[in-house]
């Protein structure tokens, strides 16, 4: 008793038919499930952060705190 000899024409073409389709739609999903998992709650951030932001108060503020060297506090 032998064991049959292994069918190799083809081989790969009936692998990519049978593997391509599942790595597309995994890929896919990947990417849909990353675009509303993390870039849409940081693009809700950042837009709940700037609504009412002011940067000169913000600069103010670290210019006070004595951050930058080339500005001085306005009470010097």
């Amino acid at each position: 008793m032998s064991l049959p000899k292994p069918v190799m024409r083809g081989l790969l073409g009936k692998r990519l038919r049978f593997h391509l389709p599942i790595a597309f739609a995994l890929s896919l999903a990947t990417a849909v499930a990353f675009k509303y998992s993390v870039t849409e709650p940081r693009k809700r951030a950042y837009a709940e952060f700037y609504k009412d932001y002011d940067a000169m108060k913000e600069f103010n503020a670290m210019r006070e705190a004595g951050v930058f060297e080339s500005c001085r506090p306005s009470g010097e």
